[in-house]
């Protein structure tokens, strides 16, 4: 009788030529539960500190900043009409004022991005009102919860809690994210959302792995195995509904999904393959990438529809309303016959839906490209802050009005720039090129993580480079910039027998990294919130003639 001859995998070795330990071994790591209690009370403090720094006077500026005119007011009409209305002229100035009532048209607004994050600006404008502390504050705490996911992620990947916090406190003092959090714009939900995203499919990593390891045993697989068959991913599925909350919020998360969805795979196949799996990549596009798509493209999908709740709701209000507009000619053939029941005006509403997407695509695809706006700036530049955005600006404000100490024919000033953190983005930027090699030459899962990041968040916008594009689209990217950096220092410190002065040299520049990052933060703070300074003293803060 034939007998079948069980392979074993091969030794591994990394870069420096040592051996790997067996895949069994290293999908069993677990923190030391003192290490976990620690963990979450530093996370707790970073994600608090970063909270109050959000929330301070984040009533400042009085006024709609940037477009915040358009997605306050949008989220308003979302919580009190169910879809988004147009308003009357001079509508900033009477909410300003106090007054919300009688400045709606009636007629629905053509917004052109998707309404989860103006629905959770609505949260807060229910809970404070509508003024710029409630329009913001859903922001701040959206801020506040992407460094707790920032530190959670950096720990994960580095193994380290001192390396999760310091990636923490990095995102907590950048400008940018700072900037962003106090502000009722879309970004910043949307980058919480992906990060959220990705960190759960690194958590869904180790989770497949360990469960393997169970699975598998100390016996080795048969050849012909296909491995364990692991149909339900609680990460996963975690990662799924994160996905759906990122494309509610804006369409540019596609690409981000998609990069990932790729990255889910060669994950699993890799798992796979470490175990003694022949043909893991095949295998498991059968095994693993066909489940999957429920997961990360189905309940995103089914998640996205349901956002549009509001908008399928109140379907015919936009199909009479755009029938005699310069839109599809199909919005004029709702009107020829009228749906009854519930699930022919489902149908028709969700064809409704289909078609205003078309409509919205075109907006996004053509109406943009012959526009031009002072801040706009090319991809480029992004990560060396080549162009900073204006947000709000109040100029010319004479000695002595408002506290002004300027010097007599001076003037002062307050002024909110959407300015990077220095000292963070350059940082950084050399760090992703230092990923870029350990990436390619020792195919380290981490640093791939920090290059796939990076790629899908970052070059998809040169295809838009001939339209008003802006930097701060790189929110997206900061997170993989800190997790270079983050690792950068990680490979410096060494590993656990690494010697007494290697990590005392990375601890001190990881110091030195924090330490800047802070000067940096209380020199850029003034232009970052609104506050009161002189014309010298900004002069002082705009380092290059881009900046102004």
């Amino acid at each position: 009788m034939p007998t079948t001859t069980l392979r074993r995998a091969p030794v591994r070795r990394d870069h420096a030529g040592a051996a790997v330990p067996p895949a069994r071994e290293r999908a069993g790591w677990h923190p030391p539960r003192s290490d976990v209690l620690a963990a979450w009370a530093g996370t707790a403090a970073v994600t608090l500190l970063a909270l109050l720094l959000r929330l301070h006077d984040l009533g400042r500026p009085r006024s709609f900043a940037f477009d915040e005119t358009y997605y306050a007011k949008d989220a308003w009409s979302l919580l009190h009409f169910g879809y988004v209305q147009g308003y009357v002229d001079g509508a900033d100035e009477q909410i300003l004022g106090g007054r919300t009532d009688g400045l709606w048209s009636g007629d629905p607004s053509m917004v052109v991005h998707p309404e989860l994050g103006k629905w959770l600006i609505a949260l807060g404008e229910r809970a404070f009102g509508m003024d710029p502390f409630g329009w913001r504050v859903a922001s701040a705490v959206a801020g506040a919860l992407m460094v707790l996911v920032m530190v959670r992620l950096a720990r994960r990947v580095t193994r380290s809690t001192a390396l999760g916090l310091f990636a923490g406190l990095l995102l907590t003092f950048e400008g940018q994210h700072l900037v962003l959090s106090r502000l009722a714009l879309l970004d910043i939900f949307l980058a919480l959302f992906v990060l959220a995203a990705v960190s759960c499919h690194v958590a869904d990593r180790d989770w497949t792995r360990a469960r393997m390891a169970l699975a598998v045993g100390d016996t080795p697989l048969d050849p012909r195995s296909w491995g364990p068959r692991l149909w339900w991913r609680p990460w996963r599925l975690a990662a799924g509904v994160m996905w759906g909350a990122a494309i509610s919020t804006k369409w540019t998360a596609l690409f981000a999904l998609a990069a990932f969805g790729l990255l889910l795979w060669l994950w699993d196949a890799g798992a796979r393959r470490s175990f003694g799996v022949r043909w893991a990549v095949a295998k498991s596009a059968v095994i693993d990438a066909l489940p999957a798509l429920g997961y990360v493209v189905l309940l995103p999908l089914l998640l996205y529809v349901l956002s549009w709740t509001g908008w399928l709701l109140h379907a015919e209000v936009y199909e009479q309303a755009l029938s005699d507009t310069q839109y599809g000619p199909y919005w004029g053939s709702y009107l020829e016959t009228d749906a009854t029941g519930f699930l022919p005006e489902l149908w028709q509403s969700l064809r409704s839906l289909g078609h205003y997407h078309h409509d919205v695509y075109s907006f996004h695809t053509n109406f943009l490209n012959d526009s031009t706006h002072s801040y706009q700036s090319s991809p480029w530049g992004w990560f060396v802050l080549n162009r900073p955005v204006g947000i709000a600006v109040e100029l010319d404000i004479p000695p002595g009005e408002q506290g002004c100490a300027a010097a007599e024919g001076s003037t002062c000033l307050r002024q909110v720039v959407m300015l990077g953190n220095p000292v963070v983005w350059w940082a950084g930027s050399l760090a992703l090129l230092w990923s870029l090699v350990a990436g390619v030459t020792r195919r380290d899962w981490r640093h791939l993580l920090v290059l796939v990041g990076v790629a899908a968040t970052w070059l998809p916008w040169f295809r838009y480079a001939d339209r008003p594009i802006f930097s701060y689209y790189a929110s997206l990217s900061l997170p993989f910039l800190v997790l270079a950096l983050t690792l950068l220092v990680g490979q410096l410190a060494g590993g656990p027998d690494a010697s007494r002065r290697r990590r005392l040299a990375a601890t001190v520049v990881a110091g030195t990294l924090l330490g800047l990052t802070i000067l940096a933060f209380a020199w850029f703070w003034p232009i970052w919130t609104d506050q009161l300074i002189t014309r010298d003293e900004w002069l002082q803060r705009m380092w290059f003639t881009r900046w102004i």
